[in-house]
């Protein structure tokens, strides 16, 4: 039993001794940002799926990276809210930076939800990840 433990605990070293590259963090931060702000609800916003991944495809170099993004955020969100998820698809990375980004963002939101919600919404929009409806 203690040789299991030692595996486990070097295993979770290793894991959270991973990084993001550039590109991913990038990716990964518009990704956060346009999530927050359709969680608040910022009015005139909705997702672009197909954005999304085009988005990432061009900073990560093909849509399986971007998806392979998209899917440790899903999840890690899955994770955080105690909902079952793909274990080969969570990465203890994207998730702590995926959490910080979010916390970040979503506290802009909450102080000025108006000018935030322009600011991080049009962001969104630039990037591809959100349209204007």
């Amino acid at each position: 039993m203690p040789a299991v433990a030692m595996l486990a605990l070097i295993v979770s070293g290793a894991a959270q001794a991973a990084t993001l590259s550039e590109a991913e963090a990038t990716f990964l931060d518009q990704l956060v940002t346009a999530s927050a702000v359709l969680e608040q609800r910022c009015a005139g916003y909705e997702v672009d799926g197909s954005g999304s991944v085009q988005l990432g495809a061009r900073l990560l170099g093909s849509p399986d990276a971007a998806m392979a993004i998209i899917d440790a955020y899903a999840a890690a969100i899955k994770a955080h809210d105690g909902e079952s998820y793909d274990p080969g698809k969570f990465r203890p990375e994207v998730a702590e930076a995926a959490r910080q980004t979010f916390k970040r963002v979503r506290t802009d939101l909450i102080r000025n939800p108006k000018r935030a919600c322009a600011d991080h919404g049009e962001t969104g929009v630039a990037g591809g990840l959100l349209r204007r409806y």
